[in-house]
């Protein structure tokens, strides 16, 4: 449905006398034809890494019962959108290395670039769902059941994909409306969208400020929300006298923050260097961080430094882990 709302939109929005691309050239890392091999390796083995692990975070909080709480629905969400987040762009870009083709298609630049954006997006605001749902456990434990209920958990999930498409949309209609007349070299592994804007030959004064603005608004927005969560989480954790139940109630979002962390100060450090460094080779190898390393790391977090993830896999497996 997506796919056929842009491709309506592509036909429609056509400027006066300007040129619409056919397709577009992803440099990736390196022209070097020794290091093609290399690279089709290693991604291929950090993209079956990524899939193998969210699905059996994904299986595990399916098939225990145990697990079927507000924090391992939203869990199981977040390992779906990490394997369609990977998925939307190593296989295009395994794919190119294998035909030694750098090409990619309008239409195709256009719905990855679109389909990035909502994963990415989601993974901003799951976290942050997920930062509240720890609030509530450890700030207000006697009423958790009551306020995490499943209606408004499936809200919120619900809520996330919506503001997640929208925002896509907006960004991806942007682009729909620029025009590219010579340059359709992208510095990228994937169609990124300020890469794809940078491209153009037309004004790009209005894309600049709306992809700064929204980008900035919705970041801010889920980061305040996580660094509200934490603040009040702290506080909670502080005024429990004893180390153990300290202890106990930080380990219950250890493995959160070390993902949010890990998040954040990779995108952020992505966008502030191509906010300050038109090195585009560091930046396309620096996104690496976030598209890719993120959500493979993400699920040995969750399993190394949860008991509950761990006992279910190795149910899972009959004990054989």
């Amino acid at each position: 449905m997506l796919l056929f709302f842009l491709g309506t939109h592509i036909h429609h929005i056509e400027p006066g006398n300007n040129t619409r691309a056919s397709e577009f050239l992803l440099l990736g890392f390196s022209e070097d034809p020794e290091l093609q091999p290399f690279i089709f390796e290693l991604f291929l083995s950090m993209y079956l890494v990524t899939v193998l692990g969210n699905l059996l975070i994904i299986l595990a909080t399916i098939s225990d019962s145990h697990l079927h709480t507000p924090m391992y629905f939203f869990l199981s969400n977040l390992s779906f959108v990490d394997i369609c987040f990977t998925s939307t762009t190593i296989p295009e870009m395994l794919v190119n290395i294998q035909t030694q083709s750098k090409a990619i298609i309008y239409i195709g630049c256009i719905t990855q670039m679109c389909f990035f954006l909502i994963f990415g997006e989601l993974d901003n605001f799951l976290l942050a769902v997920m930062a509240y749902d720890r609030f509530v456990a450890i700030c207000h434990p006697l009423h958790y059941t009551a306020i995490m209920t499943p209606q408004l958990c499936g809200l919120l999930v619900l809520v996330c994909w919506i503001l997640s498409v929208l925002h896509a949309l907006l960004q991806s209609l942007m682009v729909l409306r620029l025009s590219f007349c010579t340059n359709f070299k992208i510095p990228h592994f994937f169609c990124e969208l300020n890469q794809v804007v940078q491209l153009a030959c037309s004004d790009t004064f209005l894309n600049d400020v709306v992809m700064y603005f929204t980008v900035l608004l919705l970041a801010s927005f889920a980061l305040a929300g996580v660094l509200f969560s934490y603040s009040k989480i702290v506080s909670s954790i502080c005024a429990i006298s004893s180390a153990q139940g300290r202890y106990k109630a930080f380990s219950t979002c250890a493995s959160h923050l070390s993902v949010v962390s890990l998040f954040y100060c990779t995108g952020l450090r992505v966008y502030l260097s191509s906010a300050v460094t038109p090195n585009s080779h560091f930046i396309a190898t620096a996104s690496v961080m976030y598209t890719v390393v993120t959500p493979m790391l993400n699920p040995f977090i969750y399993s190394l430094r949860n008991k509950d993830i761990k006992n279910s896999l190795k149910s899972l497996f009959g004990g054989n882990l």
